[in-house]
């Protein structure tokens, strides 16, 4: 027997339950909502408890939530450079690069450098921001990390 042959056993698959389709269907008219009312409408939200005050409005809020003007980046590990076949062959790394490389995915977020993997040829990797260890381990293979402005 190969894979191609097997079968579902008789009663396993069931067509899918067609409501509203008419009073032949047992499931017509209503299509098993009831009579009328919220429940019988599309209108109810995910988090609604029936008028009872909802979770998220009695738990307490704490902490502090600066995402407005959170620092957003695109995080690239030495690693990635190292394993990118487009990359291995380049002495010099930029932003055009890792797009057109498919390491990032746009222009969008300035890039960071961060010191996952190592670095085994010097290269010349120009970002918006370094981490001190990604530096330090691209400065010990002989390479230079050129900070981008902007």
């Amino acid at each position: 027997m190969n894979l191609h042959e097997l079968k579902a056993s008789p009663g396993a698959r069931k067509p899918k339950r067609r409501r509203g389709l008419g009073p032949g269907s047992g499931l017509g008219k209503t299509g098993g909502r009831g009579q009328k009312g919220q429940y019988a409408r599309s209108t109810v939200a995910r988090h609604f408890e029936g008028g009872q005050t909802p979770l998220y409005r009695r738990l307490p809020r704490r902490g502090f939530n600066n995402a407005n003007f959170k620092a957003r980046y695109h995080v690239v590990n030495l690693l990635d450079l190292v394993r990118n076949p487009t990359l291995a062959a380049k002495a010099s790394i930029g932003v055009d690069d890792l797009v057109a490389a498919g390491v990032i995915r746009d222009h969008n977020l300035p890039v960071k450098m961060l010191a996952d993997g190592k670095l085994n040829r010097a290269v010349t990797v120009q970002a918006h921001r370094f981490s001190k260890a990604a530096v330090e381990k691209i400065q010990a293979a002989g390479g230079k990390a050129v900070v981008i402005e902007g």
